[in-house]
């Protein structure tokens, strides 16, 4: 019977503090919008329907278009890691996200740091983005500004940040981030 009045009596006392707004998680505030990585891609355009003139199974492997379209030209054995990819532009932003007050964790990839106190970064949905892979989209980097700075322990180290989000391009030495965000706080995840 006492090993049950102990985990009654810390639900107990986890309910008293949550109504007296003590331990109350930052997403309780009003006006927070706790934003997920996916959040920040506008949903996709609906596919276009195959045209009618198509056959009912499409073209064969060998068909020929009657319309006179030319059939693309197939790429030489072992030389597709070699064609330049072709610049896409920014990819498209959520404008509607713009001036929201969020809540989102990612990772560091700093730009302005004295030792270990960082003021200026990149956030990131994944590690070694734009570091040790390819940059992600620009939809899927956060610009990121603090004036007071914080510091950082390890390079790979996930933390969260809090600040107004901005839907504005900003080209850095790294990578073109799509959103920016004053933070007013950054703050390391628990390990």
């Amino acid at each position: 019977m006492i090993v049950r009045a102990k985990p009654i009596a810390s639900a107990i006392v986890a309910l008293l503090l949550m109504s007296s707004g003590a331990g109350t998680p930052i997403a309780a505030e009003s006006n927070l919008v706790e934003l997920k990585w996916d959040q920040l891609v506008p949903p996709a355009p609906p596919k276009p329907r195959k045209p009618s003139f198509l056959p009912p199974g499409g073209y064969d492997i060998g068909s020929v278009p009657d319309d006179g379209t030319p059939l693309p030209t197939p790429m030489q054995e072992g030389r597709w890691m070699s064609v330049p990819r072709k610049s896409r532009g920014p990819a498209p932003v959520v404008e509607g996200l713009d001036g929201k007050r969020v809540h989102i964790g990612g990772y560091i990839v700093p730009l302005d740091f004295a030792a270990t106190t960082i003021k200026e970064f990149l956030l990131v949905p994944f590690v070694g983005a734009c570091i040790h892979v390819p940059a992600p989209p620009s939809n899927q980097i956060i610009y990121v500004k603090t004036d007071k700075g914080f510091d950082v322990q390890g390079s790979f180290d996930a933390v969260y940040v809090t600040g107004m989000l901005k839907v504005a391009s900003t080209a850095t030495g790294l990578a073109e981030a799509g959103y920016s965000i004053e933070a007013d706080k950054v703050e390391l995840a628990a390990q």
